[in-house]
């Protein structure tokens, strides 16, 4: 809890408070249907609990929220206190990924919690308890009437849409308060991916309170349950294959950094980079990931170059310059049948490419460009400025992004440097440890001349702790460079790094 912002502290403890001012009529009402919202509560938490789905022995992935119609079955059956007490248990049970963990279990408690009993006063609203055949069960007794259909579907539609957005209007305060993104930027994007596969949980949630209504009870809102674990196989498939596909981007980014040694790292710089400037333009998060990956494999193209070009102490030959100049369309090549890569394949191809129609491999001007692809060529151009090769010494972050403004409208999209300007204005810059290096971190205030430190990313919001390599860091002695780091640029001496004494060369030759 130490490590979140005060903002993100008091916003956790806003929310919990909120969620315990929600179950507490629950608690003191005499007429709370304990019966119901024990054998949903329990349900709810056994469904949290188990790691392993037994009929079909396949591991359940973490935090998939598989059983929320469990919770959205409570909110139909139940009033608003009660739903919110059987969200309850589920919530402080549920497995986290990282830490801090029992913040992370508090939090999702009470999100869910909350969320629930917003649910539920919206269904009531709606007259959804009228549509479903009485009043809310008590877990005894003669049960209700038939369920009205098809009208029962609208207000079960619109709880389940007031469950998502709650959730995802908490998640977005957590980003906001923790990460300090824009408010614009947070919530953008969340509420219309998570939209559908809520709806459907909401469906799933009518089943089981239709079921838990009909002469047969409780027992037979089982049944409902099957069908969640075979939604629960077919997600860990999907991350079976997701795992795979980290795997084959791992392995090309190896085999890049060894034969390339001296640009060891950059690939992942690159990557986080570009996550940053699509986040700052409000890309969702299927395009995030689209366009990090791009970054992390924009120089697999290297792997068609010969090493003794790579290695090459010295200036290159403008017949050198013409083959390694030749690694955005080697990487293409490399990629073209990767599949899940997607969008990111043209930013690969195109990642040298300039805004005024001088690089290559096409020569494509402005809005011809890719939009992933003029990310990346400012990412990559970044971190080729703040990283010492053998050709140039590392600049501080608040010079490369002078440079990168001055060239932006010739070499770089404005909007994308902007963008980059921004985000690390902001949250500053913490590149991705990728050597034994001593570590500094670079503050946000360092953009912007300030010597107070920027705030680290946000354990809770789900960006890891990461330390930085040292931007500006001194040769060990006795240490000469093995790798003169030539990658393709139009800068001087072959090497590709931006020299701003050189004539005109200002960012051009950056990136590798």
């Amino acid at each position: 809890m130490r490590a979140l912002p005060p903002g993100a502290r008091g916003y956790i403890l806003c929310v919990v408070l909120a969620a315990t001012a929600c179950v507490t009529p629950a608690l003191t009402d005499s007429g709370t249907p304990w019966t119901a919202v024990a054998l949903l509560a329990l349900l709810y938490l056994g469904c949290e609990l188990v790691k392993v789905c037994p009929l079909l022995g396949s591991r359940v992935p973490v935090g998939i929220g598989s059983f929320f119609p469990v919770v959205l079955a409570a909110v139909l059956l139940l009033p608003p206190a009660a739903a919110a007490l059987v969200a309850l248990p589920g919530g402080l049970a549920g497995s986290v990924g990282r830490r801090p963990a029992g913040v992370r279990r508090v939090w999702h408690g009470a999100q869910q919690a909350t969320a629930a009993w917003v649910a539920g006063r919206a269904y009531g609203l709606l007259h959804g308890p009228a549509t479903l055949g009485g009043g809310p069960s008590t877990g005894s007794g003669p049960p209700a009437g038939p369920a009205d259909f098809p009208f029962a579907l609208l207000p079960a539609t619109g709880a389940a849409v007031v469950f998502c957005l709650v959730l995802t209007a908490l998640d977005g305060g957590i980003l906001a308060t923790a990460e300090r993104r824009p408010a614009a930027t947070a919530w953008r994007g969340s509420a219309t991916s998570s939209l559908a596969p809520y709806c459907v949980h909401g469906l799933a949630g009518l089943m089981m309170a239709v079921m838990w209504r009909s002469p047969y009870g409780p027992p037979a809102a089982l049944l409902v349950l099957l069908p969640m674990y075979i939604s629960c196989w077919v997600f860990a498939q999907y991350h079976r294959e997701r795992a795979a596909h980290q795997a084959t981007i791992r392995a090309l980014v190896q085999a890049v950094d060894i034969k390339d040694r001296y640009t060891r790292g950059h690939s992942e710089r690159v990557g986080q980079a570009s996550a940053m400037i699509a986040r700052e333009l409000g890309m969702t998060e299927d395009r995030l990931e689209t366009v990090r990956i791009a970054g992390i494999l924009h120089d697999v193209g290297k792997l068609g170059v010969p090493t003794r070009l790579l290695r090459k102490d010295g200036p290159l030959t403008p017949e050198e310059r013409r083959i390694i100049e030749l690694h955005p369309e080697y990487g293409h090549e490399m990629v073209r049948g990767i599949g899940f890569l997607g969008e990111a394949r043209s930013a690969i191809l195109h990642h040298h490419e300039r805004v005024d129609g001088s690089g290559y491999p096409y020569g494509l001007t402005g809005e011809q460009i890719p939009v992933l692809a003029r990310v990346v060529a400012v990412a990559d151009a970044f971190d080729a400025m703040t990283s010492t090769r053998s050709y140039s010494r590392a600049r501080p972050v608040p010079v490369a992004l002078a440079e990168l403004e001055r060239c932006a409208g010739a070499q770089f999209d404005p909007s994308m440097v902007r963008a980059l300007v921004d985000a690390i204005g902001r949250t500053g810059w913490h590149p991705v440890v990728t050597s034994d290096e001593d570590l500094q971190v670079i503050p946000a205030g360092a953009a912007a001349g300030s010597p107070e430190p920027g705030p680290r990313p946000s354990a809770l919001a789900g960006m890891p702790e990461q330390g930085s390599r040292p931007l500006a860091p001194a040769p060990s002695p006795g240490r000469v460079p093995a790798v003169p780091g030539p990658s393709g640029g139009s800068g001087p001496s072959g090497g590709g790094g931006p020299d701003a004494d050189a004539a005109g060369a200002g960012a051009a030759g950056a990136g590798g």
